[in-house]
């Protein structure tokens, strides 16, 4: 089971320290963008968190469950309006199953990296194809590996810098995983973070969905269905689940 870095510590500062996720212009295209591959159908969230956008998808109408690793998180969004719409089991999103089939499996901000192994991220997409219905689909949204901004040598790329916060990612390319260190200064004091995440390409993830079942039906630059190029940053993709055939 991979580990949980998601701790009380970080449950509790978790929104303090990212607003910008919270921000509507953030949240309000990645629901619309679920809610209508959702349908009338229900949706699963893996790695639900807090539920920065399984609540407001509940919201819209849609059936929402969640399943997290970290009981701390879970808590939190436990503790929020309309929190009572949207059932958590706690566990690893990559073997936990929940009852019921569902028209969309979801995973955002990168999360799918916090699964550190191949085998891991390939199970990842067994469990969400096990769950979704004949034509349902499952959506990552996931950044594009920076290795291209490294110049040679180097293995450090800066992501973000400012007064409060220096976040840098270290690259060990020959077991594929990035390393995030994060230092945040908070009432004049100084606190670190690292955690380790694998990062992967769209073409690898193209090729766990089809090991699962699947396969590619579109890929974005981001919520707001901008086009996907070699210059992207970050994409979100949708992978289909074949619909049932008929005699």
């Amino acid at each position: 089971m991979p580990e949980d870095h998601f701790g009380e510590h970080v449950a509790e500062t978790y929104e303090a320290k990212w607003p910008e996720l919270f921000d509507p212009a953030v949240v309000d295209p990645a629901v619309s963008f679920l809610a209508d591959l959702a349908g009338s159908g229900a949706a699963l969230e893996f790695g639900v968190g807090t539920g920065r956008i399984a609540l407001p998808l509940s919201g819209r109408g849609v059936r929402v469950r969640g399943i997290d690793l970290s009981p701390a998180m879970v808590a939190r969004l436990r503790a929020k309006p309309g929190a009572e719409n949207v059932a958590v089991v706690t566990g690893d999103f990559a073997t936990t199953r929940v009852e019921g089939t569902f028209a969309l499996v979801y995973l955002v901000r990168n999360t799918i990296t916090n699964l550190t192994t191949q085998d891991e991220q390939v199970e990842c997409f067994r469990n969400a194809a096990a769950h979704l219905e004949p034509g349902g689909c499952f959506v990552i949204e996931n950044y594009v590996p920076e290795l291209r901004r490294l110049p040679p040598g180097q293995t450090v790329h800066a992501f973000t810098v400012t007064p409060a916060h220096l976040g840098f990612e270290e690259y060990d390319v020959a077991a594929q995983i990035a390393y995030s260190h994060h230092y945040w200064v908070t009432g004049g004091q100084l606190e670190t973070r690292s955690t380790p995440h694998r990062y992967v390409w769209p073409s690898e993830l193209d090729l766990m969905a089809r090991i699962a079942g699947m396969s590619l039906r579109e890929r974005w630059a981001d919520w707001a269905r901008e086009p996907f190029t070699g210059d992207s940053r970050s994409h979100v993709s949708v992978w289909r689940k074949p619909a049932r055939l008929t005699p």
